[in-house]
């Protein structure tokens, strides 16, 4: 079913306006939970803008100052310039108090970036089927991310994962025994959980293996993702820790296949 983005009509309608009036836009995209899945009332407008080579930085202050002009902006979040070293990404809040969910949300990601096949090449198994509202010269491809590159880039995770846990056990051990919670909680989190994932993402959805601990019940089959959320950091985080990287060796023991990654639809 295709995401009702209803309440964000007259955002949809000014960014067809603005890039068709704008020769230095060459293609607005809305991606996200609307192109992937999992879009509710809670979802921000995830927008993609692709621009001339070198213009990024003048269409993105002279889109952030419109938008201020056109719409009652109630926050601005602008992520550093070094971010990105080919775009600009801001947050455009649309209501006030947005945490609170009294609300449907009124959020707008708004990303820039130069035109370069890296950006208008989109991988549908990692970023879903881009809704387009403006592409006139058809530069937007839908096809897979280079195999070789993502078997490479899959290797080199269970290669750090592997070579990491031992190292990783001990720090959470050690932070426990010490009795600093905060620093044990957040070891668990960065060295246990996350590449725990990792590695169940590898098998499972290896195209989007570093996408961390969001998409997990998108993503895992079956009971995968509560298994997962069980080990989550509790009163009981010794033993937590303890079934996290008892897994991972698991996951390791078992040599993850090397799969094909192109052939799945």
């Amino acid at each position: 079913m295709a995401a009702d983005l209803s309440r964000y009509d007259d955002w949809l309608a000014w960014l067809r306006t603005r890039a068709a009036a704008d020769p230095d836009v060459l293609v607005v995209w809305v991606g996200g939970s609307a192109a992937t899945g999992g879009w509710d009332e809670h979802s921000d407008l995830d927008l993609e803008v692709l621009c001339a080579p070198g213009a990024v930085g003048s269409v993105y202050d002279r889109w952030l100052a419109a938008a201020r002009s056109d719409f009652a902006l109630v926050d601005v979040w602008e992520l550093p310039v070094a971010t990105w070293p080919d775009g600009r990404q801001a947050f455009l809040h649309l209501g006030a108090d947005p945490g609170a969910l009294a609300a449907p949300t009124r959020i707008i990601d708004l990303h820039l970036s130069d035109l370069s096949d890296a950006h208008r090449h989109v991988d549908v198994r990692r970023h879903g089927t881009p809704i387009v509202l403006h592409d006139p010269d058809g530069l937007v491809v839908l096809r897979h991310d280079d195999e070789a590159a993502l078997r490479a880039a899959v290797a080199e995770t269970v290669d750090q994962v592997r070579q990491r846990q031992s190292t990783a056990e001990w720090l959470v051990a050690r932070a426990l025994r010490r009795g600093h919670l905060a620093e044990a909680t957040a070891l668990h989190v960065r060295f246990g959980l996350t590449p725990l994932v990792q590695l169940l993402r590898i098998r499972h959805c290896p195209w989007r293996h570093d996408f961390g601990l969001r998409y997990l019940h998108d993503d895992l089959p079956g009971d995968l993702a509560e298994q997962v959320e069980a080990l989550l950091p509790g009163p009981d985080l010794e033993a937590r820790s303890r079934a996290c990287f008892t897994w991972i060796r698991e996951l390791l023991d078992e040599q993850l296949p090397d799969r094909q990654v192109d052939d799945v639809d």
